[in-house]
């Protein structure tokens, strides 16, 4: 098949044909990995589609229709969330908490209805997340919001649109009807891995982290830039439509049919057709399996299965009657803090531990939580000797809920946090503003260690066989202490250690070998800075041609690279101007690492600067950054001598006087497009 996006013949008859046939394969595709977890190509083949895609949508802006899977990527950042009018009220649940009240539940519905036929049931997991409602007009997604309060919510489209397992159009050969408009419920939730991998991610980058997976997920979608929750690995079920008598279905076991035909992800712990000894059966399963799960539920959810008995049933002012959620037990209990350890973590953080006498909680053995910070720790009145409430949620590390101040004796003691570093006794200092306390020596063994074990870690170089275990070995064994040392290991060196052999010690060799030749994002990433993720040394690789360049930069110039504020430039600062980072970097360049240039295509505007202001016609300013990010530019925010080229729009502001004031070139967006290769209208100028 012709790749219409990589010819210089491409006309817009046929890239309008070349994307209808690839948003119908990408989303296919889609539906296969994500619904059906069935992919069909490999991963290969489908980011070669979803490139084709790209390239034409980018030529032909004016062509990218609301169903792209190009959307799902995340638009630009939005001033505030507007609110929405749910047209049927998000109620909540009643809830029981017992086998016993859940038959008073079904006699009060037998009484209600004055029948005595055993009623059937509808058993489904009771998703730990965020409530959501989609909106489709014509099968396409148009509008999604939070339940709010049940009646408002916020508006929230351009955050759902980048969740993959919600569906951009209706699947238009299920042979399932679809109605004109359709609302659907759901629950958008984090799995255990991804909640896992987001709060990695943001403990490598010093921000706070998430305290369970459902503060993640609604946290994720409440980001006024939709990129920011595109980089979220969201997932969601579907559960209900907001008005049954617009499907073909009678009852809530067809509906699932009908939603998963639409494309829907449905859980497949879900019951159907259940009595009420059924109920009770699935959710002693549940209870059982929860923690195998990959994501948090926190009880059952059951419903009357016939459409016709719950609109008899109706509803209360806040909860349906055909309806309620049956809770697990709280995963709590009361044990004694015995005594408080302080951590150190890679960037020099301090984390109180508490030690607790033992006690089980689901079956699991706890003996210590977390207390978060100082101020937490202040603000629950927590002391050594405290009888206290913990909890724990699923795999995530436990928690302290409260003391329970009734069983105070008056023996228990203050916990005072230390004035120094507990491992290499640096004073420690807590920033103004920060809750956090961190010992700022570059030389703590503690946070050496940490680093070491980052830089080769996957997020890092990623040297196959030097895990933490085996990095921690090594530390104690003293044959790598700081990171020149790892590329200075011989296989004599590691072979001859406890539990190592020579094919082991050959396979960390090869990947150290594999490893001494990289690139300038790859290694400022592992280098584990603070505030310097992933994402932060691409803009910084791409700003800067060598690491030299990087080092020298002052505070101003690295202000001046979009996405870089004053935490990062402080940061990247600090690092840089220390004299022991300078010696170790120079001692890694000896050791052999080499940086080698990123790879890129053909880069026509390496060099010069950009600058946009006012509102562009034929693309949004994101796209128009973007685009010349990939030919080789720089884009900054504010303007400077620096600035070679300002792309003025319509309705310019005070940017444009003060670039003509500068000499700086000024470009209109017929001769931006021109430039870029592109025209208005879409045409690609060929």
């Amino acid at each position: 098949m012709i790749n219409y996006a990589r010819t210089g013949t491409v006309d817009r008859n046929e890239a309008e044909k070349r994307l209808q046939e690839l948003r119908s394969q990408i989303n296919y595709h889609n539906y296969r990995y994500y619904v059906l977890d069935d992919p069909v190509i490999s991963d290969g083949e489908y980011d070669r589609l979803f490139r084709e895609l790209l390239d034409l949508e980018q030529r032909f802006p004016d062509l990218v229709t609301p169903d792209s899977p190009s959307l799902r990527v995340g638009g630009p950042p939005l001033d505030q969330f507007a609110t929405v009018r749910h047209a049927q009220p998000m109620l909540s649940l009643d809830n029981v908490f017992s086998a016993a009240e859940l038959a008073a539940f079904d006699e009060k519905i037998h009484r209600y209805l004055q029948m005595d036929d055993e009623i059937i049931y509808v058993a489904e997991p009771k998703m730990d997340g965020l409530a959501v409602e989609l909106i489709y007009e014509d099968g396409l997604f148009v509008l999604g919001s939070t339940r709010g309060d049940g009646h408002v919510g916020e508006d929230i489209t351009a955050q759902l649109r980048t969740v993959q397992t919600i569906p951009l159009r209706l699947r238009p050969d299920s042979g399932q009807p679809v109605p004109a408009s359709l609302s659907v419920r759901g629950e958008v939730f984090l799995t255990r891995a991804g909640f896992a991998e987001l709060n990695r991610q943001r403990e490598e980058q010093g921000e706070p982290l998430f305290a369970n997976p459902r503060n993640a997920a609604a946290g994720s979608l409440r980001q006024l830039d939709p990129r920011v929750t595109a980089g979220r690995p969201l997932s969601f079920f579907v559960y209900a439509v907001g008005d049954t008598s617009v499907t073909p279905c009678a009852s809530q076991g067809e509906l699932f049919d009908y939603l998963a035909g639409l494309g829907f992800r449905v859980n497949p712990l879900i019951r159907r057709n259940a009595t009420l000894a059924d109920v009770r059966e699935q959710y002693d399963r549940l209870l059982e399996i929860r923690h195998d799960l990959d994501y948090e539920i926190d009880g059952m959810v059951v419903k009357v299965d016939s459409f016709a008995l719950q609109q008899r049933l109706g509803n209360t002012a806040r909860a349906p009657r055909w309806a309620v959620a049956w809770k697990f037990p709280a995963m709590q209990a009361t044990t004694v803090i015995r005594d408080v350890e302080f951590q150190v973590g890679r960037t020099g953080a301090i984390t109180p531990v508490a030690i607790l006498e033992p006690v089980a909680v689901e079956g699991v053995i706890v003996q210590r939580a977390s207390l978060h910070n100082e101020d937490e720790i202040r603000r629950k009145d927590l002391r050594i000797g405290d009888t206290v409430l913990i909890q724990r949620a699923g795999d995530v590390i436990p928690e302290v809920i409260k003391p329970i101040v009734e069983k105070r004796t008056g023996s228990e003691r203050p916990i005072r946090f230390p004035e120094t570093c507990p491992v290499c006794g640096h004073r420690l200092v807590r920033p103004g503003g920060e809750a956090i306390t961190r010992c700022v020596n570059p030389h703590c063994p503690a946070q050496r260690l940490q680093s070491l074990v980052y830089f080769a870690s996957k997020s890092g170089l990623d040297l196959e066989g030097l895990g933490k275990k085996n990095m921690e070995k090594l530390f104690e064994a003293g044959l790598v202490r700081d990171l020149p040392d790892i590329f200075r290991l011989r296989r004599e060196d590691l072979a001859r250690l406890d539990g190592w052999g020579e094919k082991s010690a050959d396979n960390v060799i090869r990947a150290i070998a594999r490893a001494r030749k990289t690139t300038l994002s790859r290694f400022l990433a592992a280098l584990g800075i603070r505030y310097v993720g992933e994402v932060t040394a691409g803009l910084l690789a791409r700003r800067f041609t060598t690491l030299e360049e990087l080092m020298n930069a002052d505070r101003d110039e690295l202000l001046e690279i979009e996405g870089v504020g004053e935490q990062v430039a402080a940061s990247l600062v600090d690092y840089f101007s220390d004299p022991s980072t300078r010696k170790m970097l120079e001692e890694l360049f000896a050791a052999g690492l080499t940086i080698e240039p990123e790879t890129a295509g053909e880069r026509p505007l390496e060099g010069r600067v950009f600058l946009f202001t006012g509102s562009l016609k034929s693309m949004s300013r994101s796209e128009a950054k973007e685009l010349v990010r990939e030919l080789g530019a720089q884009v900054v925010s504010g303007i400077s001598r620096r600035v070679t080229d300002l792309v003025a729009g319509e309705r310019p502001g005070s940017k444009l006087k003060k670039a003509r004031e500068l000499g700086i070139k000024v470009l209109t967006e017929e001769e931006f497009l021109e430039l870029t290769g592109r025209k208005a209208g879409g045409d690609d100028g060929t």
